[in-house]
Parts: structure tokens; C-alpha cells; sequence
């Protein structure tokens, strides 16, 4: 029997953001027994909090993550690398810097700290592994996975820091909550959907769309909104400020807040974690 949380990550409010599966103290469980149990809960993401490598602690890490969804295994996630430390934290890990858990990942060292003042924890953005322009074969295939048509489409980009990202921003916050994808014609794309809004307290609505790793669509993400933030904030003309709040979630009655901040060339993703469900699991090892 191993210790278990489950956290709700990027809500203030009781079970309307993204909740992740963690199980502590994962050392001696194979491959089989991670994936089975990720499949199992049927959650975004279910992670597995392990002691650094050798490498991972001579660069300061505090733990090591493995993250899994439904179907395959992710370098990086946002919302698992929040919970996760929330998790850890709150089970009596004791980071070795005051100021910052280092994470060990498949993407490397992320950084996490919170905010004394919300009680927010924030990680700070890795670098995209792939950016720039989407070819025209490529928003092909994501304007038709999408259900729209390339007019509709007033930006995109390769976001991707891990899972695999495609940036698409459409004409406003209302043309993203309209989407309804062509599920038969998704593939393995890796989709995000990015729309401003006119007014209020969100800057920007956000989905993802991912079924590809057995996730239709992602409740809040973390990942992708840490890329959309390394485009939109970046540049001569930026579309959005460096400080600025996401709404996610909307579409599947979630009430997701991402809270992105950019300092000089780093973004910041943070949002408010609650754990819902603390015991022991029981993975028959």
C-alpha cells in the first residue's frame, strides 16, 4: 500500500478545475503497473513521485515525476507538475532550496515556488522544443480536425514543450467556446485553441484537445498554457501582457484560472491547488 492524493489543480472552487492522481513513494513499480493504473483512473494525467537520479540531484532536484495519461507517458505536464509538488509538499517534503522545488522530469529541471501572498504555486516554463510557423499541410489537418475553415484562423504556432503542441488563436474567447472538433479525423494531434476575450477578468479562453494519449479534451492545462503564453507575450507587439489570467475549462463546466506571468525571458504558470481525496492505494506489488 502506497500514500495517494488527489489534487485539484487551477481552481479556487471545489472540484472545477483539473484534478491529478499522485502516488508517493512509486520506487519498484515497473512500466505495466504506471500505465495500468494511469488507464485505470481515467484522470488527464495520474503521476508517480520517485527520488531524483544522480544527475537530477546534482542539479538540485528535490524529486523525480513520472507522468502518465490514459494512453502514454509525457516528459512534461503543467497541471501534474503543480499538483505533484502540492502533493509533496504537503506530505512533509522539504525542498533544498527555500525558495523553490526543483522538479526532475522527462524535459529536465522545472523550477516551482509559490506565492506567500495567494498560497498559489507557479512552475516556471520550459523551453518549447519545437516553435514558429505551422505549415500549410499541418493547419490543414488541424483546420479539419478543428471543424473550421482557415479563415477562421487568425494566428498559429508550434508551442510544443513536451506533449506536442499546436497553437491555434482564433477571433475572440466566443469563436474558441464554438469549437466542435472532427474527432475521426484528430489523428495524434495535439491541439490548442486560444481566443481573447473583450473584457473582464480573464484575458483569454483556452481548450485542448488531445485524444491522441486518451484524452479528448483536457480540462486546464498547464503545459499548453505555458506555451501560448511564450508566443503571445513575446515579440515587439505582443498579443497579450506579461501578467494576465486564462480561463480554461468553461466548455466541460470546469472553472479552471491559469495565472501567467512573464519576468524578462521566463513565464510563469501558476494557479490555486486543493487536495480532494487523501489515502493508500493498492497496486498488488
Amino acid at each position: 500500500m502506497r500514500a495517494f492524493r488527489q489534487v485539484d489543480v487551477f481552481s479556487a472552487e471545489p472540484l472545477r478545475g483539473n484534478p491529478v492522481a499522485v502516488v508517493h513513494d512509486a520506487e519498484g513499480l515497473d512500466d505495466e503497473t504506471l500505465a495500468a493504473f494511469a488507464h485505470w483512473t481515467n484522470l488527464s494525467e495520474t503521476t508517480f513521485l520517485l527520488p531524483p537520479t544522480d544527475e537530477g540531484r546534482d542539479g538540485g532536484a528535490d524529486y523525480r515525476l513520472r507522468i502518465l495519461t490514459p494512453g502514454a507517458e509525457l516528459p512534461f505536464a503543467g497541471h501534474p507538475t503543480l499538483g505533484s509538488a502540492h502533493a509533496w509538499l504537503e506530505a512533509g517534503g522539504t525542498p533544498r532550496a527555500d525558495d523553490v522545488v526543483v522538479q526532475e522530469c522527462g524535459a529536465g529541471l522545472v523550477r516551482v515556488r509559490r506565492d506567500d501572498a495567494t498560497g498559489r504555486l507557479a512552475f516556471a516554463a520550459p523551453p518549447l522544443v519545437r516553435s514558429g510557423p505551422v505549415s500549410d499541410a499541418d493547419l490543414d489537418r488541424v483546420t479539419a480536425a478543428l471543424h473550421i475553415t482557415r479563415e477562421d484562423v487568425v494566428d498559429a504556432a508550434w508551442v510544443d514543450n513536451g506533449p506536442g503542441w499546436v497553437g491555434v488563436r482564433l477571433a475572440d474567447a466566443a469563436a474558441v467556446l464554438a469549437v466542435e472538433p472532427d474527432w475521426s479525423v484528430f489523428g495524434d494531434l495535439d491541439v490548442g485553441v486560444v481566443g481573447v476575450y473583450p473584457e473582464g477578468e480573464c484575458a483569454v479562453e483556452v481548450r485542448a484537445f488531445c485524444p491522441g494519449i486518451g484524452v479528448v479534451e483536457d480540462p486546464v492545462t498547464g503545459s499548453l498554457n505555458a506555451g501560448l503564453a511564450q508566443w503571445l507575450t513575446a515579440g515587439e507587439h505582443p498579443v497579450l501582457p506579461s501578467s494576465y489570467v486564462a480561463s480554461q475549462g468553461t466548455a466541460l463546466g470546469r472553472r479552471g484560472r491559469v495565472h501567467v506571468g512573464r519576468e524578462g525571458e521566463t513565464v510563469w504558470v501558476g494557479g490555486d491547488t486543493r487536495t480532494t481525496i487523501v489515502g493508500r492505494v493498492d497496486l498488488g506489488d
